[in-house]
């Protein structure tokens, strides 16, 4: 999914030969002890004859238009179904030619919403469960009257469009290195218990991408690791925590999008694997996932050509959709697209052709198109020209209308009477991802026994680094909340932002703020081999000050510093994370995270500096 929130990352990296990546991904993954893989699943069973007739009558109700609306899942704006603010309003009347999510519903009949920050749906808790009650309302007000599937990302970690009071928890590198299924199913079920209450019935998680390249740019720590049996174990582990608190679920993004050095936002990937590469590497946790019950699969705009030689994209791709995913997984849940605002989908064909073509492959969903009108439309238009037929559009909306009924929506769709208060952020949740964060942290390097700090042998500290943006928009910054944690613990703490590309003049601050302090404490983000994150760790071990790195993304940046003489990796920036790194750098937690990527070193790609598996402990 899009995120307007975050900024797209470059990470410049040695160029790292594929086959290396996957030979050495697939050595550390046989050096480690996995969980068994789940059998695969076959056909899921099919609907008790009661539903099935029953939807089916529903369908036979409903009018063309009806039925195409139910297979879109849009974007609008505002904080309230009938009254959002003017210039969402005007927003959506440009857009969709309404002004209201309600006057969405009514006309359009459209099967779901997806919520963003930036479309200022998720304000807070009692404003997004007040959205959610009034956007259903005008669901069964409908001449046909059907429920919708109210969808968010809310993977928690680098991804999160709800934030504080929300509970807001690891994400899925940090649970990959935790190695706990039951972490992970704790997680989403305290996750999918606080979207229920705000009337959130599907959640976009979890990430079943196996992380094999480093330089992967859209998923990283997004995804649970680089060693498919233990993705595919906390992949089934998550889906029933979700089920558990009666969420829908999307494994994403098929077939797999863990081998990638482009951004599918902005353009259109290709996977080298071959065939065997990708049955061994991609497929296990999907076919975990259809094990455990999935109740959709998101597909992604990447190309494949080893699963279809016409390298179209997988979203669009009929040998992949149909023939991979439903003939040869077993899979007949519901296929939903990934966004298609997105470049790696609209890069070869205009955007009136994705939604087409998208319900040729197989897909059912179609989900956040860039013109909603245009889409419709061309579906619209599909049909009665004969390129679809109706009984191809009524297959899907089956799917879609069999989900929503399992979720219990068309017995009552709304968010519970006082579910908000009972449910969301409450100190037992609160408390619950402290835990799970603090099995999370992963101690990489610890020279002669520097951690954990002191408070009297390096009581007076410096914390700086890198302050990303909240991807919640609620958290940090991280350097302060690390500044504020550790002093929290008895430290006498100095704080100084250097941001993701310091300066000179930052490099020589932090270097002046160093001189007199025990130990200096530096937060990275996404290190690359010419960035100027890298110059301020020198500079500052330069110092002879001892030097302790917390990489707060992505935990491949201790293979390109140097003179450090301890080093974490935390997996995300949010303030459980930094939270939890903090009392295992003073000594009040100690390291338990293990990691599940392997880390190459720099200057030699082919070798391994430190395996999936690795981490150190006191």
């Amino acid at each position: 999914m899009h995120d307007r929130t975050i900024p797209r990352r470059t990470i410049r990296r040695r160029a790292v030969p594929r086959r290396t990546l996957l030979t050495a991904t697939a050595v550390a993954a046989a050096a480690v002890c996995a969980a068994p893989l789940p059998a695969q699943a076959g056909p899921r069973p099919k609907p008790p004859p009661g539903r099935s007739d029953r939807l089916r009558r529903l369908v036979a109700r409903m009018s063309l238009e009806e039925k195409v609306g139910q297979l879109f899942v849009v974007r609008v704006y505002g904080h309230s179904a009938t009254d959002p603010d003017r210039a969402d309003a005007d927003t959506n009347l440009a857009e969709t030619g309404v002004r209201t999510a309600a006057e969405l519903v009514s006309t359009y009949h459209v099967g779901g919403i997806i919520y963003f920050a930036w479309a200022h749906n998720t304000r807070d808790p009692h404003q997004i469960a007040a959205l959610s009650r009034g956007i259903q309302r005008a669901a069964l007000a409908q001449r046909t009257p059907v429920p919708l599937l109210i969808s968010t990302d809310q993977e928690h970690g680098a991804v999160a469009r709800i934030g504080k009071p929300a509970t807001l928890l690891p994400g899925a590198m940090a649970l990959g290195a935790s190695r706990s299924p039951d972490d992970a199913r704790r997680a989403a079920r305290i996750a999918g218990a606080e979207l229920a209450a705000m009337g959130v019935n599907q959640n976009y998680a979890p990430d079943a991408d196996v992380n094999v390249n480093p330089a992967n740019p859209v998923i990283g720590t997004r995804s649970f690791g680089a060693d498919p049996r233990a993705v595919a174990g906390l992949v089934s582990a998550q889906i029933k925590g979700y089920q558990g608190a009666g969420i829908a679920t999307a494994a994403k993004h098929f077939p797999g999008h863990g081998d990638t050095t482009d951004d599918s936002h902005y353009a259109l990937p290709t996977i080298h694997h071959t065939r065997e590469q990708w049955a061994a590497l991609d497929a296990p946790p999907f076919r975990a996932a259809i094990a455990a019950g999935v109740t959709s699969i998101m597909t992604a705009h990447i190309v494949v050509p080893a699963l279809d030689p016409t390298e179209t994209p997988a979203t669009l791709s009929h040998p992949i959709v149909t023939g991979v995913l439903r003939e040869q997984l077993g899979y007949d849940g519901v296929v939903i697209t990934d966004a298609l605002d997105m470049k790696g989908v609209r890069e070869k064909y205009g955007d009136d052709r994705v939604p087409v073509l998208a319900l040729k492959a197989g897909v059912d969903q179609l989900l956040n198109p860039p013109d909603f009108r245009l889409a419709r439309n061309a579906v619209l238009a599909a049909v009665r020209s004969g390129e679809l037929s109706e009984r191809r559009i009524e297959e899907s909306v089956l799917r879609i209308l069999t989900l929503k009924d399992r979720l219990g929506l068309f017995r009552d769709p709304y968010p519970p009477g006082g579910g908000v208060d009972r449910t969301v952020g409450t100190p037992a949740h609160l408390a619950a991802a402290d835990r799970i964060a603090e099995a999370t942290t992963t101690l990489l390097v610890n020279e002669r026994g520097l951690l954990p700090l002191s408070r009297r042998r390096e009581r007076d500290l410096l914390v700086v680094g890198a302050d990303a943006a909240s991807p919640s928009g609620t958290t940090g910054p991280p350097v302060t909340v690390l500044a504020d944690a550790l002093t929290e613990l008895g430290f006498a703490v100095t704080a100084l932002s250097t941001g993701t590309a310091p300066g000179p003049e930052r490099i020589d601050a932090a270097v002046a703020g160093a001189r007199g302090k025990d130990a200096v404490i530096v937060a990275t983000y996404n290190v690359s081999a010419t960035g100027s994150q890298r110059t301020l760790v020198s500079a500052l071990a330069a110092t002879g000050v001892p030097v302790v790195t917390l990489a707060v993304r992505n935990p491949y940046d201790i293979a390109l510093l140097s003179g450090v003489r301890a080093s974490l990796a935390a997996y995300s920036w949010t303030d459980v994370e930094v939270r939890a790194a903090a009392r295992v750098i003073a000594g009040r937690a100690r390291p338990r995270g293990r990691l599940p990527v392997p880390v190459q070193r720099a200057d030699d790609p082919a070798r391994v500096l430190f395996p999936i598996g690795h981490g150190l402990t006191y």
